[in-house]
């Protein structure tokens, strides 16, 4: 049994290489590293907010020196203006008033907690550390979990479906439904080189955006719940090509689960968008568990993974099912 696995998993990597997945694979690696290291952390490069102090009676006894004075009222209306990101605060009454443009609420809230802390005297005011993770640490993390978990749940998962509805048309179900090899080593070998492929792609991807030294700390994490997804994804592309016709029909499914995938998942999760049925959605939990695994609190609720390993479960037995009745029509 395991030789014939071997010999199922061996085509199964010459018939990924003939497909270009890996190729694809490798491109879309590139393609996710140069926007990290080149794009979007330049982009998220943002400094500070200036803050604007107008106190000509000097109530403000204890004030940080990252805080700009200014002479007047008409001063402070100016500068706000042209630095439409700047806070202003007015004390010339004796208890400091906030003027800035208005932005987005959550941002608004941002920057009027950050101009009040600088007024703070020393001795009464403490920040909590929450973490030990610098701006860039935190935003390399949060995009390549991103990456990854698109990467897995759409352009992979596209990947899987082009490659197995090759197979389909070259008629290797009917190869199978005549060999006589047991049934459950086509699913299995199926999973263990999509499976693997995911894994070797998070190691890399991981390395080259979040570093060594701190992917050395959360990659087993890391490695499980991408083994999660990558399952869940596989099974479902397997799916598709068994019970799909041809390519043409995946596309419209293909929309479909991508679209229920991965939009509200990055919507609840990226925005201010919320949406209450969130936590009903699947993938949601999924994509929270690869979050929480990248900045290392693991999640470690029971029902998560039993829900986990059953979806897998059902899901394989499903493929089983559809692929002994395809293996029905061909023979």
């Amino acid at each position: 049994m395991w030789k014939s696995f071997c010999s199922l998993f061996k085509k199964d990597c010459r018939m990924m290489v003939s497909g270009k997945f890996f190729l694809m694979s490798l491109g879309f690696l590139v393609l996710y590293t140069l926007y990290v290291n080149f794009g979007y952390i330049k982009f998220m490069e943002a400094e500070a907010y200036n803050v604007y102090l107008y106190d000509p009676v000097g109530t403000q006894t204890t004030v940080s020196t990252l805080v700009q004075r200014v002479s007047s009222k008409e001063a402070l209306d100016t500068i706000l203006l042209e630095d439409t990101d700047g806070v202003g605060i007015d004390a010339s009454a004796g208890e400091p008033q906030l003027i800035l443009c208005e932005a987005s609420e959550h941002a608004d809230r941002h920057r009027t907690d950050y101009a009040l802390s600088l007024l703070q005297p020393s001795g009464n005011y403490s920040a909590e550390v929450i973490g030990s993770n610098t701006p860039e640490q935190k935003a390399r993390k949060e995009i390549t979990c991103e990456l990854l978990f698109f990467e897995i749940a759409a352009v992979g998962f596209l990947g899987i479906a082009a490659v197995l509805f090759k197979e389909k048309d070259m008629g290797v179900i009917r190869v199978h439904a005549i060999v006589p090899l047991s049934k459950n080593l086509f699913v299995l070998s199926k999973l263990a080189i999509f499976l693997l492929s995911d894994l070797v792609f998070a190691v890399l991807l991981t390395v080259l955006n979040v570093g060594r030294l701190e992917t050395a700390a959360i990659l087993p994490a890391v490695l499980y719940q991408t083994a999660l997804l990558s399952l869940v994804m596989a099974l479902i592309g397997l799916a598709c090509a068994l019970l799909l016709k041809d390519f043409r029909q995946f596309t419209l499914a293909y929309l479909l689960i991508a679209i229920f995938v991965a939009t509200p998942v990055f919507l609840s999760a990226n925005t201010a968008v919320k949406l209450d049925w969130i936590q009903y959605h699947p993938f949601f939990h999924m994509y929270m568990g690869l979050k929480n695994a990248y900045f290392g609190t693991p999640t470690d609720s029971h029902v998560y993974y039993l829900g986990c390993l059953a979806a897998i479960a059902v899901l394989f037995a499903g493929v089983q099912c559809a692929f002994r009745r395809e293996m029905g029509k061909e023979s």
